[in-house]
């Protein structure tokens, strides 16, 4: 087997990480404005529910209690994740925003279908509510959440937990839209078998925005490709720099969002200057896939034993 020196590997973070933590910390100013708006809707909806009687207000208060302890969630996730790397933890906390994020997810599903299950269980025999208090009570919860999203959706939207909390805060939003709705019948006379039919509308509003939170942190913790990139299409624009001949054991991973890795074997052509097309690859990868995290390992043909691929046309 041929031996490989130190200058044959090439290691680069680039200066992602400084950005990273810049965005990390706006995202957590958000939260924390996020978390005091949802308390107080939380305190509001949930002795206004029990006044009106709603089954609707008190899903809806629920659906914000969750995003309460999901925030709570995220901001612990985000203290951890800036803790340095030790040598057991050589990435540090970074995926415990993931983790974070698929719970969230997780705490979404079970609260869409406890809202469900009461509100199927009060369409045989729905009891009266005020509508009136109802309506306000909507109106207050609208104003809060469109307040919230507000503020969050000028975060960061690559940060996975802010995204996740924007999504509790948006269909928070809609779930109000339809307490306002059900405020509305009510108060015109309609029946009061509104307010269940729109807790089961709120259930299944949430079940459908939870799917993509979850299956976002699941890809990271299967070490999937970020999204969007294509694999193959970075090993041709390797392969298509001057000097390369092949690539291989190529592999490209999400540490978490917004720190994308590749780790790959490189074949250069006998006598060419490794070091110059290393540093040419990372500016390639940098730029036009954003990869910061980059570990090369480049071997002349000889050394390699592969047989000779010439470079992609073009």
């Amino acid at each position: 087997m041929a031996s490989h020196d130190h200058a044959s590997h090439g290691h680069s973070h680039g200066l992602g990480a400084h950005a990273l933590e810049a965005r990390r910390e706006d995202s957590r100013r958000r939260m924390w404005v996020a978390l005091a708006i949802n308390l107080v809707l939380v305190v509001v909806e949930v002795v206004g529910g029990i006044l009106a009687g709603s089954l609707a207000v008190l899903a809806d208060a629920g659906h914000v209690l969750s995003d309460v302890g999901s925030i709570l969630l995220a901001l612990v996730a985000a203290r951890l994740a800036a803790k340095p790397a030790s040598g057991r933890r050589t990435f540090g906390y970074m995926r415990s925003e993931v983790v974070a994020a698929l719970v969230n997810g997780l705490l979404l599903v079970a609260v869409s279908i406890g809202i469900g299950i009461a509100a199927i269980g009060r369409l045989s025999d729905p009891p009266p509510i005020e509508g009136g208090l109802v309506l306000v009570l909507g109106v207050i919860g609208l104003l809060g959440n469109v307040l919230a999203t507000i503020v969050l959706a000028r975060g960061e939207r690559a940060d996975v937990n802010l995204e996740g909390v924007l999504r509790h805060s948006a269909a928070d939003a809609l779930g109000s839209l339809g307490v306002v709705f059900a405020g509305v019948v009510v108060m015109l006379g309609g029946s009061d078998i509104v307010d269940p039919i729109v807790g089961i509308l709120i259930s299944v509003l949430v079940l459908l925005s939870s799917w993509r939170l979850i299956k976002e942190p699941f890809d990271v913790l299967m070490e999937a490709a970020p999204a969007g990139l294509d694999v193959d299409r970075v090993g041709a624009s390797i392969c298509a720099v001057d000097g390369v001949r092949s690539v291989h054991d190529l592999h490209v991973w999400t540490v978490t969002a917004g720190f994308g890795a590749i780790a790959a074997h490189v074949v250069v052509a006998r006598g060419a200057d490794r070091d110059l097309i290393r540093q040419q690859l990372e500016l390639l990868l940098r730029e036009s896939y954003g990869i910061e995290h980059t570990t090369l390992q480049m071997e002349e043909e000889a050394e390699a034993g592969l047989l000779r691929v010439e470079n992609a046309p073009g």
